[in-house]
């Protein structure tokens, strides 16, 4: 009863926590209304400076030793980057921090240890926007309690490529989920007075050749999939920053690409932040300058300080007009005033840092984005009738995994696993000091036994003496590596095969940053989704195991069969040299990523997006759409018929037949609700226009065409409920509405 106790206390915080989230996010529009006009205040202090000043705002420096050249003075030590402020007009120095699953610090002797949220993947797999909002409001706090005042987060690059090793970073691979819930961390981020900048824009979405990638995509391809996803998560979050990417697209790099900058970004979107470059990423003064770049970031991670003196220097020969230079300055002092960063300047006091109440929260998280793909003979959750458990690999006796590059949170505590991995960027790796394997200990009578899994015979021979298996699974993924496939590595196949073989009771814990394939999925008894789970990681398992919580998570991502069923089965620029620039087609898929490619192919995947299991079960009744505003709205009522409380998530699905969509079907909505046993609640979801509309290149508009609609109501992609259909009107609108 005590640890029953603790449990209903800390999840009673959470979800005070959470609720107070949500409180926020309807308030912070009226409080952002009260800060006055930050375009007019923007232009006023920029006319008040002068041109070495405006210089200084645009050129920004890595704030750690690198390749000779000393860290700023005034900068945060060991963290992403510092831009000067100008103390005489009140403009704070810019002091930037990685990333989005917490703040982030370079190795060295001694790291800033911080909470992590779990990785992007997880956060997206819970559906919960609200939790997104908490998630990216904790790690904001704590970002402005280490002295930061600029966030690089949220990171909205679709999953187009499963082997992609920076996928753990980001949302998935629907446009609408992936933009409503970086948007609301973004939304969340910025609460806190700290600028939120979303990434990587865009179609960064490989690791392999990432400086040298030509990607090739047409427009209203791109308009409907990756671009969209970064407009949506812009409207809900309004990111004070956009950062451009390393890749070129149709030929031309992304930081100096007009065609996402200044057409799409700031001409169709209306976007009025600044664009800051990748640590790298700039080519160029004059052309990235006049194609809509405004601020070179990292210093000396590029060639050459192009925006410094060479832009100086093209300012004063007129080949950048000065009002171009007045431009780049207004947007980067119009999202410092918009974020209240002006009047609230950071100091570092790391010492307010509530690491519990932190900590509360990014368990939260980890719990809803947990995904319970497989539960034979309702093995889960765990019971008492065991009396030995076998818990094996994973290192799963002292932490969880997180992924690694420049968003690697080091915990609290430090990290339980030293010395493995690459010993340079962008290793180590880092475990999270949260035990899963104690964690169950507090709450299970049973006899616990733990194996690393290095040994598979061993292995197999500590499963057959125990009642039940648990194999802990994992896949490190890092920033500038991809997967060479889609499979766990380190033989951990073979020691799940085996151990199965010898104990049909069987659970997988899988903590992963992208889909794994499971040539042993038939034999075992229960397959859990756990990602990169963050700081309480090891606690978030043990309640979703030992069924304290619902399993509620659904799956943001396609799980393949196989890479045969890719649209690209090798990845390309894999095996070349360093540096050897190549293309890949991302037009071979065009708009259908993810679930509409298998749709489209016929595909049967391992498992589908949306997909995921609960310890209870619901039924929806009632479905009805209705055409309003020139879109749709949705309604339907969802039941728990099972003898325990839990959490649906409806999803709606919508399809048009001849409409020149890519795919049989796009999400067009969703909700989420928690449920006590024999509840039942109605559902209303508002469908995105875009969702229902083809974007038409020549006219630059969105177009939905006149006729039937068919709405689907489903438990995932590939498990529709029942269906409705409605007529609607043609109806067109501008790129950048809705």
């Amino acid at each position: 009863m005590r640890h029953l106790g603790n449990t209903l206390k800390h999840g009673a915080l959470a979800m005070t926590l959470i609720a107070s989230a949500v409180h926020a996010m309807a308030a912070d529009g009226a409080a952002g209304a009260a800060k006055g006009d930050p375009d007019a205040r923007a232009r006023a202090t920029v006319a008040a400076m002068t041109l070495d000043e405006k210089i200084q705002t645009v050129f920004g420096y890595f704030s750690t030793d690198f390749k000779g050249t000393a860290k700023p003075k005034e900068g945060v030590p060991f963290t992403a980057g510092f831009i000067p402020g100008v103390e005489r007009l009140g403009i704070p120095h810019q002091q930037l921090t990685d990333a989005g699953t917490g703040v982030a610090s370079q190795p060295n002797p001694s790291p800033r240890q911080r909470t992590a949220l779990p990785a992007g993947i997880a956060t997206a797999a819970s559906w919960n926007p609200a939790l997104s909002y908490a998630g990216g409001a904790m790690i904001g706090k704590e970002a402005r309690l280490s002295g930061h005042n600029v966030m690089l987060a949220g990171g909205i690059n679709l999953l187009r490529e499963p082997r992609n090793g920076r996928n753990f970073e980001y949302a998935g691979e629907d446009p609408l989920l992936s933009g409503v819930i970086g948007g609301e961390q973004i939304r969340g981020i910025q609460s806190n007075h700290v600028v939120a900048t979303v990434k990587h824009f865009a179609y960064n979405d490989q690791e392999t050749g990432r400086f040298k990638v030509n990607v090739k995509i047409g427009d209203a391809a791109g308009r409907m999939s990756d671009l969209l996803a970064f407009q949506i998560a812009i409207e809900r979050g309004n990111p004070g920053s956009v950062m451009c990417a390393y890749n070129l697209v149709n030929g031309a790099y992304a930081c100096e690409n007009d065609y996402l900058l200044n057409k799409v970004l700031k001409r169709d979107w209306g976007y009025k932040g600044y664009v800051m470059s990748d640590w790298g990423a700039v080519h160029s003064t004059i052309p990235a300058a006049l194609s809509g770049l405004d601020q070179q970031s990292g210093w000396p991670f590029d060639q050459s300080p192009y925006f410094n003196g060479a832009l100086k220097e093209a300012v004063e020969n007129g080949h950048v007009p000065q009002a171009r230079l007045d431009d780049m300055v207004q947007r980067i002092l119009r999202a410092l005033y918009a974020n209240g960063a002006m009047e609230h300047p950071v100091r570092v006091e790391p010492e307010k840092i509530d690491f519990a109440a932190s900590a509360l929260v990014s368990q939260q998280v980890a719990e809803e984005g947990i995904v319970l793909l497989k539960n034979r003979d309702g093995l889960l959750p765990l019971s008492d009738t065991h009396r030995t458990i076998a818990i094996i690999g994973g290192h799963a006796d002292v932490g969880v995994l997180s992924g690694g590059g420049s968003s690697q949170v080091y915990p609290i505590g430090g990290s339980p696993v030293p010395n493995e991995g690459p010993k340079v960027f962008p290793g180590p790796i880092v475990y999270l000091p949260s035990s899963p394997m104690q964690a169950l200990a507090k709450r299970l009578k049973a006899k616990i036994v733990y194996h690393d899994g290095k040994d598979a015979a061993a292995a197999a021979r500590l499963a057959a003496s125990s009642d039940l298996a648990l194999v802990f699974a994992t896949q490190w993924t890092a920033e500038s590596i991809d997967q060479p496939d889609l499979s766990l590595p380190n033989g951990q196949d073979a020691v799940i095969a085996a151990v199965a073989a010898a104990n049909k009771r069987t659970v997988v814990v899988l903590e992963t940053g992208s889909p794994v394939t499971m040539p042993w999925l038939d034999d075992v008894g229960a397959v859990v989704q756990a990602w990169y789970p963050g700081s309480r990681g090891g606690e978030a398992i043990a309640r979703v195991l030992a069924g304290e919580v619902d399993a509620s998570g659904r799956l943001p991502a396609t799980f393949p069969r196989s890479v045969d069923q890719l649209p690209r089965p090798a990845l390309d620029g894999a095996g070349l040299p360093e540096g050897t620039r190549f293309a890949t087609d991302y037009d071979i898929e065009g708009a259908a990523v993810g679930y509409k490619w298998f749709d489209k192919k016929g595909h049967k995947p391992l498992f589908a997006f949306g997909h995921g299991l609960s310890y209870t079960s619901f039924k929806y009744t009632g479905l009805a759409a209705a055409a309003k505003d020139g879109a749709i709205d949705v309604s339907f009522s969802v039941t728990n018929t099972g003898k325990r409380a839990g959490k649906a998530v409806p999803q709606v699905y919508v399809s048009k037949t001849g409409a020149g969509w890519e795919a049989p079907k796009r999400l067009g909505g969703w909700d989420k609700l928690a449920l006590q046993a024999g509840e039942s609640r109605t559902s209303r979801v508002a469908i995105d226009p875009r969702t229902l509309a083809v974007f038409d290149s020549a006219s630059g508009k969105w177009k939905i065409a006149a006729g039937e609609y068919t709405v689907i109501l489903a438990e995932a992609a590939d498990a529709p409920v029942t269906t409705v259909k409605v007529r609607l009107p043609a109806r067109e609108f501008a790129a950048g509405g809705r």
